[in-house]
């Protein structure tokens, strides 16, 4: 693999760029309207433009893409995550290119790609499955029964795609048909599926998710687990690895799990299974994402290991670098994802200009972003900034690390979810381990809590104003006497 193309923008790109550089592999960008000036557009090899801002412009012209990898001599394609990463019709395009995918087969994302096909896949693995339904329902009243069998509270989820769309939270059967029909709306809309199941909701979850790797000579491994529970509108915005709450027992347990999904689906790559974890420690699958993960760096963190590398590798045909018995866990490591958001205003984006962008540093600090100051973060995509990852030898370690990151982290112009990062840092729930998905519904609804947050912290910035101020004022004070010394002097002598 000699030239590899990303078919992806920001701060993924440049994260796969820079590792294609470290393997000696020549890069190529693709960019849209928006991302004309984009970093990662000016650090690859070779950048292409595919079209206007919109992603189904630019970034989802398949055909065009694939041209362009002809084109320019490209033997391997980098999907990042997010738009074709997980396209199985683009992964049979690309192999009937001759080109290799950097991911797994089309067959895999598809068994995978779709809950309920997924949920039948790991049935015979013995794989723990959420208490309901792994088959699609149409009838609301066939579904309605199927609901009160189960119990109240019930979920009823988009079969197709993910990041919380297509979903709704049912805790009376009087509410169970306009949400059924509210999923099934969203799920059409958003995946062109209307297929919906149903599931127990599981109180008090906690999404705890686990990195797998498999090659093609068939060895898989697992790289432990990333907890992923302070989440808003079903998506994370804080990661760590490892969890707080999960024993070497239980990991071994989840992991085992892990790996069998894989061979449930004949896997190869990078791979991230997802499982909820309920207040007794006991978990259940949810479903596999067959790409990278946005919060890959905190396993990268504690392992040491680079994961696009593991990919490219993988690809390649080689082996796993590492067996199962050669990983191990190093120390602590949290992510806080960096949205143009408005916490206050329900994290609703907050579009505008990087009027000063400032990165913290430190040999425990990593940022992974995708501007630099003066840039326009793009209303095209989704607007994360950055990933502000910070390693530590401890949790409390890595904790404290992250809170004084976060105060070098400088950003105005817009609106972000640095301040909602820091309140996670220092809550007590979060602190002592003891929260779940349901933490900003539980202590986020009130927004005197940031107000009050704010204040302290402009009660600070004004004491260090203060401070510059007293100090600018005493060396006038000083400058001035030596003029009036100096002025004497000179007086004197004439």
């Amino acid at each position: 693999m000699k030239k590899v193309l990303i078919a992806n923008r920001g701060e993924i790109a440049r994260r796969v760029i820079r590792t294609l550089r470290k393997m000696n592999i020549a890069s190529v960008a693709i960019y849209s309207d928006a991302d004309r000036n984009a970093p990662h557009v000016l650090e690859a090899d070779e950048a292409v433009y595919v079209g206007a801002s919109p992603s189904s412009e630019s970034y989802l012209k398949q055909d065009l893409i694939l041209q362009h990898c002809k084109d320019l001599g490209v033997d391997g394609i980098h999907p990042g995550y997010g738009f074709l990463s997980e396209n199985a019709g683009f992964a049979r395009k690309v192999k009937a290119a001759g080109i290799k995918l950097i991911g797994p087969s089309p067959e895999s994302m598809e068994v995978m790609g779709d809950k309920l096909s997924a949920k039948q896949a790991v049935k015979s693995y013995n794989v723990p499955l959420v208490p309901g339904v792994d088959e699609a329902i149409s009838d609301v009243n066939d579904a309605i029964k199927i609901a009160e069998e189960v119990g109240y509270p019930i979920l009823i989820k988009a079969s197709a795609g993910g990041g919380g769309k297509g979903m709704r939270l049912v805790e009376r059967s009087e509410d169970f048909a306009e949400q059924m029909r509210l999923a099934q709306n969203e799920a059409r809309s958003s995946f062109g599926d209307d297929a919906v199941f149903i599931e127990k909701f599981v109180t008090k979850p906690r999404h705890i998710e686990i990195q797998v790797f498999a090659d093609s000579h068939g060895n898989v491994v697992y790289l432990f687990e990333r907890e992923c529970s302070i989440q808003r509108r079903h998506q994370k915005v804080v990661e760590e690895a490892p969890s707080a709450v999960v024993s070497p027992e239980l990991r071994a347990e989840m992991g085992a799990a892990a790996v069998a999904v894989c061979k449930a689906c004949n896997y190869e790559g990078a791979g991230t299974v997802e499982f909820l974890l309920d207040g007794d420690l006991n978990f259940y699958f949810l479903e596999m994402n067959t790409r990278l993960q946005v919060e890959h760096p905190v396993t990268e963190e504690i392992t040491g290991l680079d994961l696009v590398e593991w990919q490219i590798r993988v690809a390649r045909g080689e082996q796993l670098p590492k067996k199962q018995e050669e990983l191990s866990i190093h120390g602590h490591a949290i992510e806080v994802r960096v949205y143009a958001e408005d916490t206050l205003n329900g994290f609703t984006p907050d579009i505008g200009k990087l009027n000063r962008y400032r990165i913290p540093s430190g040999r425990s600090v990593r940022v992974d972003d995708a501007f630099v100051e003066g840039m326009d973060i793009p209303i095209f995509y989704d607007p994360m900034i950055a990933k502000l990852v910070v390693w530590g030898k401890t949790r409390e370690d890595a904790i404290n690390r992250t809170i004084k990151a976060i105060d070098e982290y400088q950003i105005s112009g817009l609106k972000t979810t640095l301040d909602f990062g820091k309140y996670v840092m220092k809550h007590e729930a979060f602190r002592s381990g003891n929260f779940d998905t349901n933490f900003v519904k539980h202590y986020f609804q009130d927004p005197t809590i940031m107000y009050e947050a704010m204040d302290e912290e402009l009660d600070a910035l004004q004491h260090g104003i203060n401070q510059i101020w007293d100090s600018i004022k005493d060396r006038e004070r000083r400058e001035f006497a030596s003029r009036e010394i100096s002025s004497s002097w000179k007086n004197s002598i004439l």
